[in-house]
């Protein structure tokens, strides 16, 4: 079996790339198609000999430091990728990876993190954030609209999807009119890891996010409402927000900026709880920190509703905006006694690396391939 791994972009390092790790891992011999490569920041963990980029990567620095302005060349590039000689193709996909075009006897498998939602449910608040001069908004306008005729054309491309939860898979049926299999996707759970949180004589006093700085994240009503409550609270991570975060956040709340895994462990495993404050199609980060034994606050929306369980590992709030997550952390730290971090930690466990490939390889043989 001959098997090829597509990814839209492998410029930053995230949830879906985490995902990307892992079937890198499972078919070593596999090249990895992207659109865009960034071997710097991504070398790391994808060399660049098994790295095959699409004809974007000869465009010029600024434009691919800006993929938004690529965006009505990606249909395009998705397409130009020849993947005839493989028998599987798995395509690792947040919007664009599922248009490529696979041979009839090439099962083509979607692994979906998203549904496109910046052009679909999430069209209004992308717009908004994105800070548009009126032209640009109405240039944007009019792509988004074509775009949906090309997003929805190509996702009738791959032969089987998986999602990587409930709410990607029910978004995958609105908009495209496909079933998914859910299979939740893997999370580092180093064993024993959250046993070292609970033998700690004392936890730190610092509640923690860890997160792309990203308007959608909602980091900054994270920050309001830590400004409100006064309550220590330490950021994690890199994005374009990251210099208006720092304006507007009090001596309590600190922007600590990228930090290595290991580094992010040891937060982990000293902070108060986990703070959540965005939608997400599923949140790799707050497993990890149930996974020390720690509770998460998270918005009641997305993939949080399937890993949170409310008096057990966490308590959600129903908006985003800062008074509600600030009611949110008070509920949160009046119930912290009642959280056992032995249950949180088990409940983690349910969203190991092992149980996703095994998952996986189970709907591969169950599907079949030529």
């Amino acid at each position: 079996m001959k098997v090829a791994i597509v990814h839209d972009f492998l410029t930053r390092f995230g949830g879906a790339e985490r995902v990307l790790l892992e079937l890198a891992e499972m078919f070593p011999e596999a090249p990895i198609y992207t659109f865009l490569y960034d071997e710097w920041k991504m070398g790391r963990w994808f060399k660049k000999e098994r790295v095959q980029t699409s004809f974007l990567q000869k465009f010029p620095g600024f434009l691919r430091n800006r993929p938004q302005l690529l965006w009505p060349f990606i249909g395009a590039a998705a397409e130009s990728f020849d993947l005839r000689e493989y028998d599987l193709v798995i395509s690792s996909s947040s919007v664009f990876s599922k248009g490529v075009i696979t041979r009839p006897k090439t099962t083509h498998i979607c692994y979906a993190h998203s549904a496109s939602r910046f052009a679909w449910d999430h069209s209004f608040e992308y717009l908004k954030e994105n800070n548009l001069g009126s032209f640009s908004r109405f240039l944007a306008k009019i792509y988004l609209s074509y775009f949906r005729l090309w997003d929805r054309a190509s996702a009738s491309r791959p032969d089987y999807f998986l999602a990587n939860s409930r709410s990607t898979a029910r978004r995958l049926k609105k908009y495209y009119n496909v079933e998914a299999k859910v299979i939740y996707p893997p999370v580092n759970l180093a064993n024993g890891q959250w046993q070292m949180a609970i033998g700690k004589d004392k936890t730190g006093e610092y509640f923690l996010i860890v997160s792309q700085l990203t308007p959608y994240k909602k980091i900054d009503v994270a920050v309001e409402a830590f400004n409100k409550l006064e309550l220590p609270l330490l950021i994690i991570g890199e994005g374009p927000q990251k210099e208006h975060l720092k304006k507007i956040a009090k001596p309590n709340v600190k922007i600590l900026g990228w930090k290595s895994d290991e580094e992010v462990s040891e937060y982990l495993k000293n902070c108060v709880a986990f703070i959540f404050p965005g939608e997400d199609d599923f949140g790799i980060a707050p497993v990890e920190a149930m996974n020390f034994g720690k509770p998460v606050l998270a918005l009641a929306r997305g993939g949080a509703l399937e890993t949170v369980l409310p008096g057990i590992t966490g308590e959600l709030f129903q908006e985003p905006t800062p008074e509600i997550l600030a009611d949110g952390v008070r509920r949160l730290r009046r119930n912290l006694v009642n959280f056992s971090p032995l249950v949180i930690a088990k409940w983690a466990g349910r969203f190991s690396r092992e149980r996703f490939r095994k998952e996986l390889m189970e709907f591969i043989e169950k599907v079949g391939y030529n």
